[in-house]
């Protein structure tokens, strides 16, 4: 069985968009390519190098992919996250198979969600995204993240592409570690546990002018 590992630099309000550079994806006039640049350390590049230098294969969406297939080939031999990517296989989520041509690269067959399925199920290293809003959050909407590793930058961007969309798999996280650095990043590691718990903090009845905003609440969205 093969972990899928959601490894991601996000805003505070959860936009992922072009955090490398600003020619990186200007996809509806995003203005802030590069965001993440003044907020790296020596400590994260660091740990951002284990888990580079770990056993996976990535999983790319086909945004994401032309973006690395247009510079981690080209990054040099003394660049060892050019090497790792360029070894590993690819696997990306395309409807147009015949023009990958970064090596290691595989098409996913017919329904992504399926393909991923079996490729979950079956043996092998660890799925590792990058980017790939839009596949990441369809693995997030059918329950297919086992880990999420968020870089969350001290930064509100307001627009953008987003980690998280309406639809997602409604899911409680355990925090696995917490680590904050110099520049106010925190890297939170995450694994899904169950369902969502909720309760209440009421201590009494409630009063008759809190039933009566309960009633007005069901009539305004159409419960009552």
């Amino acid at each position: 069985m093969r972990k899928v590992i959601v490894s991601a630099f996000v805003s505070v309000d959860g936009v992922m968009q072009a955090p490398g550079g600003p020619d990186e994806d200007i996809a509806g006039g995003f203005e802030f390519g590069g965001w993440t640049f003044h907020y790296w350390d020596a400590e994260m590049g660091k740990i951002m190098g284990d888990h580079l230098s770990a056993s996976y294969d990535l999983l790319l969406g086909r945004y994401t992919y032309d973006i690395f297939a247009a510079h981690w080939p080209y990054a040099g031999d003394d660049d060892p996250i050019g090497q790792k990517f360029n070894s590993v296989t690819k696997y990306v989520a395309t409807s147009d198979p015949d023009s990958l041509s970064w090596q290691n690269s595989v098409a996913l067959d017919g329904d992504i969600i399926d393909a991923i399925r079996t490729l979950k199920a079956g043996n092998g290293p660890d799925l590792l995204t990058q980017g790939s809003s839009r596949l990441v959050q369809a693995l997030i909407a059918n329950d297919l993240v086992d880990e999420y590793r968020l870089w969350v930058m001290p930064a509100i961007l307001g627009r953008g592409k987003r980690l998280f969309g309406n639809d997602g798999a409604p899911t409680n996280l355990t925090l696995v570690s917490s680590q904050a650095f110099s520049t106010g990043v925190c890297l939170n590691i995450l694994r899904p546990d169950g369902a969502v718990k909720c309760g209440s903090f009421a201590h009494h009845a409630p009063s008759d002018a809190e039933r009566e905003r309960q009633r007005k609440m069901r009539i305004a969205e159409g419960l009552a």
